[in-house]
């Protein structure tokens, strides 16, 4: 199988580890990231080059008092959410760079967010080292969330939101799915803890990262392991792993500085790439549309990967 693990660019501008990385939705243009800088940047990686890497730097977003933890994007590009150390949950305006809303009530760091339903009436869910996930209602003026599920047992690191369900990952070693439709409950026990959750397209299954360098492949159905990913270390961060290529491939970060793709059906080991200064590579994300990849690192830069000449 070919792979996309030649480096296309670096991005650079932050000044302190880049914890979240995530690309724009629909055509995947963009590329956005949160550090501990405080700040979020938006790039157009095709902007950029290796010889001028900050050439794609095109819009910095400030108003986090904290570490930013994590980033989503509205379905249509229009608006962003991002949590993080502040306890808050912003919602931005991607044009004109200000926050249109802020929540407040979570009791600890905020480290996962996501966006439900469609369109301005939707939906911002996010996981906090509180052991709780908060859903806020976008178009109300309400500053309470309209919802609190409060299952966990430890922090909730982890989440992604797919139509009306949201599945969890938390430190207690629990992926919670959570059916707001049929209001019902799925657990299964994995019994490591939880750094990244992230479910197939197909919704079959969800892809599960824990403290004990291992990936999972849990059928959603019936709990059963389908396929485990093994040869990354992932034993004290929260490092965070992705579906790409069609859901074909496991890609994840590495404590090892290391980045690594496992195919997806038989569980080998595909590529292996070298970056960060080898130092820990924490998130990836994948484009939707082309065959690429990005991943970002407590060295405060950004890789962009695309296919072999």
């Amino acid at each position: 199988m070919s792979f996309p693990n030649r480096l296309v660019t670096k991005l650079t501008g932050h000044t302190g580890p880049v914890h979240c990385v995530t690309y724009s939705s629909l055509s995947g243009q963009y590329i956005l990231t949160g550090s501990s800088d405080r700040l979020i940047h938006l790039y157009n990686p095709l902007k950029s080059s290796p010889t001028v890497p900050k050439s794609g730097l095109i819009q910095t977003y400030s108003a986090h008092g904290y570490e930013v933890l994590d980033i989503a994007v509205s379905e249509d590009n229009a608006r962003f959410a991002s949590v993080g150390g502040d306890r808050q949950v912003f919602l931005w305006d991607v044009g004109s760079a200000r926050t249109v809303r802020r929540w407040g009530g979570h009791g600890g760091r905020v480290n996962a967010v996501g966006f439900g339903g469609e369109g301005e009436g939707g939906v911002i869910v996010s996981g906090s080292f509180d052991a709780t996930v908060r859903i806020w209602d976008c178009k109300s003026s309400s500053m309470k969330p309209i919802q609190v599920l409060e299952q966990a047992r430890d922090s909730v690191s982890s989440l992604h939101v797919v139509g009306h369900e949201i599945v969890t990952g938390s430190v207690d070693g629990r992926v919670r799915v959570y059916d707001l439709r049929m209001g019902m409950l799925f657990v299964d026990v994995i019994g490591q803890p939880i750094t990244s959750v992230r479910q197939t397209r197909d919704g079959n299954a969800v892809l599960v990262s824990t403290l004990d360098s291992t990936i999972r492949l849990m059928d959603k159905g019936n709990g059963q392991l389908l396929q485990s990913y093994k040869g990354h270390t992932n034993t004290e961060y929260r490092i965070r792993s992705t579906l790409g290529m069609a859901d074909s491939v496991v890609i994840s970060g590495s404590e090892d500085g290391k980045l690594y793709a496992w195919d997806l059906l038989e569980g080998k080991v595909i590529g292996t790439m070298e970056a960060h200064e080898g130092k820990v590579a924490s998130a990836v994300a994948c484009n939707g549309v082309r065959k690429e990849w990005a991943s970002a690192g407590v060295d405060g830069t950004v890789c962009v990967w695309g296919m072999p000449e």
